[in-house]
């Protein structure tokens, strides 16, 4: 049994790592972590049954705790509870979901205690990428990407070394903006760009695809999770999102990752 640990098990993508662990009963939820949520949080406490849950601000922590009293779980807080959580003994891979670069210290923290990584906290390899990897590499940790370009280029490349790879090829759907005028641009408003085409996600992450800072992350993450330059990534506007990602090689084969979206 793989024993898991699920930082910001809240949002999309821990509400969906945990839908995974309801389907495969090799899976232990061993730990949570989630911002403020805790209404959602409690829910997810009594169906997993975690050692050790946290939330990031205080008044949620005091308040999971009153909800939580009849049960065994340890409830943490901050940053101090996220540390603590990636170093539990008994955790093999840490799914790293929380917004932001609060994620760095964490996967630090885990890779040092020889935890295998599932990332789909993009702003970890944006701002240390240059720890993150080569330290990784140091303790033999894996770092497996999570969200879905990154995941599709990782089963794109299937293996293979980085000297055939030629080219990552990126894929984007444009956000809710894509085709407007500069003139109709003008005029949209938050709820506008909380529209997105293709994907129900949080906030932040939905306004950065409407803008494609989004986008330009992913880049620089791809750059260090592939070990490839950043000459040699090309973002393709493809507003279906029905290809994921594709990897061109030296020999001009294009393995591409498919799914349609839902």
């Amino acid at each position: 049994m793989k024993k898991i640990a699920v930082l910001g098990s809240t949002g999309s993508i821990g509400t969906q790592t945990l839908d995974i662990v309801r389907q495969n009963a090799d899976l232990k939820v061993v730990a949570l972590a989630a911002g403020c949520n805790v209404e959602l949080m409690e829910k997810q406490i009594r169906e997993f049954s975690p050692r050790m849950a946290v939330m990031w601000s205080e008044k949620a922590c005091e308040d999971l705790r009153a909800r939580v009293a009849d049960t065994e779980v340890k409830i943490g807080c901050g940053m101090e509870g996220l540390l603590e959580i990636a170093v539990m003994e008994e955790m093999e891979v840490l799914v790293t979901a929380i917004v932001g670069m609060i994620g760095i210290r964490p996967t630090i923290a885990a890779i040092e205690s020889g935890k295998a990584i599932a990332l789909a906290n993009k702003e970890t390899l944006v701002t240390a990428g240059h720890i993150i990897m080569p330290l990784a590499e140091k303790k033999k940790v894996p770092v497996l990407p999570v969200d879905s370009e990154h995941s599709a280029i990782f089963q794109s490349i299937n293996g293979e070394p980085a000297g055939r790879i030629e080219k990552i090829l990126l894929t984007a759907s444009g956000g809710p903006f894509r085709g407007r005028t500069a003139k109709e641009l003008k005029d949209m408003k938050v709820e506008d760009a909380l529209k997105h085409p293709n994907w129900a996600m949080g906030k932040k992450i939905t306004i950065d695809s409407a803008t494609m800072v989004n986008k330009g992350l992913e880049v620089m993450e791809a750059k260090w999770l592939f070990g490839v330059d950043l000459d040699r990534i090309e973002v393709v506007v493809h507003p279906q999102s029905i290809i994921h990602s594709m990897v061109e090689y030296v020999d001009g084969a294009v393995i591409a990752q498919l799914g349609m979206p839902e």
